[in-house]
């Protein structure tokens, strides 16, 4: 016999009961069994269900000692003390607690309780008064100088004498504005001039021609220094027009609780250094940017180009964390909540918002090292699970049969759940409602685009400015006009008048210089050119200031407006 002794599990346990209890019924005596001195028999009155010690000992070996006895509870099925929470543990070592789904409120957390008003800022509310105001607040004559001066930095090394100014460089803009009001972007622009088919707006703005020479010299930086400048930035074409206008935007609106974080691919197959292809976007190939913004006004809030492996990224830190914390650096603190996707959600960057009082709301893939492996696992259709590691809630919801949406949060720490049919979890509700804001700000820019063909990269980034520009004037400008309410298409087109109003003021006659009938009426009388070196006898209204002959506009010297203590 051996004599070896072990400890016997609880169903170990129950069958040799079941078997005693056999053995005795006949009288007989179960093989095997002498060192089992516990066991008790059916006879007795005791069910197998709650066995107790029997009184005598059958066995003939003396009883083995009490350490040697094999611990088994009371009921095999009930244990005596109280389990522990549930626990599961990440690849990286992080613990997370199971906790039952509930629908206590509590008190709001500190990130989660905003300190300062949303709207536009007071340097906005101060110097908004129209619709050109409000485009200036984000496209200040700073940015518009330096489009000027590398415009004609550029024209003049094939022309000595060729200018542009500030009010024509306007006018310039607003033709684009009305092209994109109209939808023209896959229209060629010279049709907006067509005798038969075009727009007067046009014709009455610029010529064709001079819209051509603008286009063809639009330039965002000096070419003499540019060698220089690519060798530590890529974007430099455009970096200085792209930096004031994101400045700009930062300072004139504070945005509300919730930003959304997410990427733009602005279409074009100009040739770019840094051009993306991403499938599953509409247009295939493009310029990535990351663009913060705000969820309830859809404004843009800062953004900034993917240019490829960024060498002042943290090696220890995530190219989704980098971009996050960049993005969301002016508005942290303020007890706003930041939503992102699965490609920027990580334990790190909640932990590093949560030290700035910044709570995170965002989809996280499932492989990542921190989560427990069940998260990768199926349950029930429309079930939730939910888990919790310091200030970390995680929801696991089965939102299909094969499929199902693992959410982090650092703003919810009881996590209710719906009373519908799909009883979607909070967490996941509260994400569908602030996951939109980029999203719907890049279908908004689309809608209305000034995009036009071009093979210049840096002329298509300066359309994405014009399009953002013009969603964030509209933006700030119902905010300071509360009482207007204005369609965006109409904002568009009243910005397009405004901007070449100024222009079209200089191109304007005297009165002196124009003749009356009899009957009052104005008549403008056209006169030939007497520059007759420079041109061939063209047509013209405008006489020189000076010296009174008609002057055509390719002899006509622009100058520049100066102040009185210059004069």
């Amino acid at each position: 016999m051996d004599k070896r002794k072990r400890l016997m599990n609880v169903q170990e346990a129950l069958e040799l009961l079941n078997r005693l209890s056999e053995a005795e019924s006949d009288g007989g005596e179960v093989s095997g069994l002498s060192d089992v001195s516990w066991v008790c028999s059916a006879s007795d009155g005791s069910s197998d269900s709650d066995p107790e010690p029997p009184r005598n000992m059958r066995s003939s070996h003396p009883d083995p000692p009490l350490a040697d006895w094999p611990t088994v509870p009371a009921h095999a099925e009930v244990c005596a003390t109280e389990p522990s929470p549930a626990q599961e543990i990440g690849k990286d070592g992080t613990v997370w607690t199971v906790m039952e789904p509930c629908g206590g409120a509590g008190r709001r957390q500190i990130q989660n309780i905003l300190t300062e008003s949303a709207g536009p800022t007071p340097h906005a509310r101060h110097n908004i008064t129209d619709k050109l105001a409000a485009f200036m607040c984000l496209c200040d004559n700073v940015m518009l100088e330096e489009i000027r001066d590398c415009t004609i930095a550029e024209a003049r090394r094939d022309r000595a004498t060729w200018d542009v100014s500030i009010m024509e460089l306007k006018a310039f803009i607003a033709l684009l504005y009305v092209r994109g009001a109209y939808c023209g972007k896959n229209i060629e622009m010279e049709s907006f001039w067509s005798e038969q088919w075009g727009n007067a707006f046009f014709n009455a703005t610029l010529s064709r021609n001079r819209f051509r020479e603008i286009m063809r010299y639009l330039r965002f930086d000096k070419k003499e220094t540019r060698r220089c400048r690519l060798t530590t930035d890529k974007f430099t074409h455009v970096r200085k027009v792209w930096d004031c206008f994101v400045e700009n935007s930062i300072a004139s609106y504070r945005p509300g609780s919730d930003i959304t974080v997410d990427e733009q691919l602005f279409p074009t197959k100009s040739r770019c250094p840094f051009t993306q292809y991403m499938p599953n976007k509409p247009d295939k190939f493009g310029i990535k940017f990351w663009l913060a913004a705000d969820v309830d006004s859809k404004y843009m809030l800062n953004g900034f180009p993917y240019l490829g492996k960024d060498a002042s990224r943290p090696a220890t830190q995530r190219l989704g964390e980098n971009v996050v914390l960049r993005l969301v650096e002016p508005f942290v603190g303020k007890g706003r909540n930041i939503t992102t996707d699965n490609f920027f959600t990580s334990l790190p960057l909640a932990k590093a918002l949560l030290a700035k009082n910044t709570s995170l709301v965002g989809t996280i893939k499932r492989n990542k090292r921190e989560l427990p492996p069940s998260v990768q696992g199926r349950s029930e259709l429309f079930s939730t699970k939910v888990l919790k590691s310091d200030k970390m809630v995680l929801s696991v919801y089965q939102c299909k049969p094969r499929r199902n949406v693992t959410i982090l949060s650092t703003q919810h720490q009881h996590v209710a759940i719906s009373t519908e049919k799909k009883k979607k979890p909070e967490t996941v509700e509260y994400y569908n409602h602030s996951k939109v804001g980029v999203d719907v700000l890049d279908q908004m820019a689309r809608q209305y685009s000034v995009k036009g063909g071009t093979r210049r990269w840096p002329v298509a980034v300066f359309y994405n400015v014009l399009d953002l520009a013009a969603i964030n004037a509209w933006v700030v400008y119902r905010s300071c006009m509360s009482q207007e309410n204005i369609p965006r298409r109409d904002f568009m087109l009243q910005l397009a008048h405004e901007l070449r109003a100024e222009w079209m003021a200089s191109k304007a006659p005297p009165l002196a210089d124009l003749p009356f009938s009899g009957a009052g009426a104005e008549e403008r009388r056209r006169m030939t050119c007497m520059v007759k070196a420079h041109c061939m006898q063209n047509k013209t209204f405008c006489k020189c200031v000076k010296c009174g002959d008609a002057v055509c506009g390719k002899c006509i010297a622009k100058v520049l407006s100066v102040c009185n203590n210059c004069v």
